[in-house]
C-alpha cells in the first residue's frame, strides 16, 4: 500500500511517500512551499496544485496526516488550519482514505515514547527507512514519520479516519 504522509503547514507542507508492501520503501519526500508574498488564496491554490501533482504521480491509497495541536503563535494557527482544510479536501477528493494522528501517537509509534523529542523521531525515521541521513528539511522528515506511523499502527489500532 502506498501511503502519503503529510506534515501540514502554510508556508511549508512536508510530504513523504512510502510503500509499506515493500518494507516501507521510500518512494519520495520533500516539501511544497508557498511564497510569502503571495495572497492566502494563491498560497492555498499552490498547496492544492502540489498535492494533486503528488497524488497523480504516486497514486497513494491512503493519506496519513498530523492533527493540529496547540500553537504558541496565534498569528499562524488560522492560516495553518486553512491550509490543512485544503489538504483534507483535496485528498478526500483524490484519495478518499484519510487517517489523522496526533503528535503523541506518531512519537509513540516510532520511538515507543509518546514524549520523545524531535531528534529522536528523526533518528528513528532514518533508521527504520534505512536512509543514510535524516531527511531534510524537518517538515519532510516529519511527513515520513506520519506515513510510518500509519504503516506501523493501522493494522493494530483503532485509528481516526476522517
Amino acid at each position: 500500500m502506498i501511503i502519503l504522509g503529510i506534515d501540514p503547514g502554510y508556508a511549508i507542507v512536508g510530504y513523504g511517500v512510502i510503500d509499506n508492501s515493500r518494507n516501507n520503501a521510500v518512494i519520495d519526500y520533500g516539501v511544497i512551499t508557498t511564497p510569502k508574498e503571495d495572497s492566502i488564496a494563491v498560497r492555498l491554490k499552490t498547496i492544492e496544485d502540489g498535492l494533486i501533482y503528488l497524488i497523480e504521480k504516486y497514486k497513494p491509497e491512503v493519506l496519513a496526516i498530523e492533527e493540529l495541536f496547540y500553537f504558541k503563535n496565534q498569528k499562524t494557527v488560522i492560516p495553518v488550519a486553512e491550509a490543512r482544510g485544503v489538504i483534507l479536501l483535496t485528498c478526500q477528493k483524490y484519495i478518499g482514505k484519510i487517517y489523522e494522528y496526533t503528535p503523541l501517537q506518531i512519537k509513540q509509534a516510532l520511538t515507543g515514547v509518546g514524549r520523545a523529542d524531535k531528534a529522536q523521531v528523526q533518528f528513528m525515521v532514518k533508521t527504520i527507512l534505512g536512509l543514510k541521513s535524516i531527511p531534510k528539511p524537518d517538515d519532510a522528515a516529519d511527513a515520513l514519520a506520519v506515513a510510518l506511523c500509519h504503516s506501523q499502527t493501522s493494522p493494530r489500532l483503532n485509528i481516526n479516519q476522517v
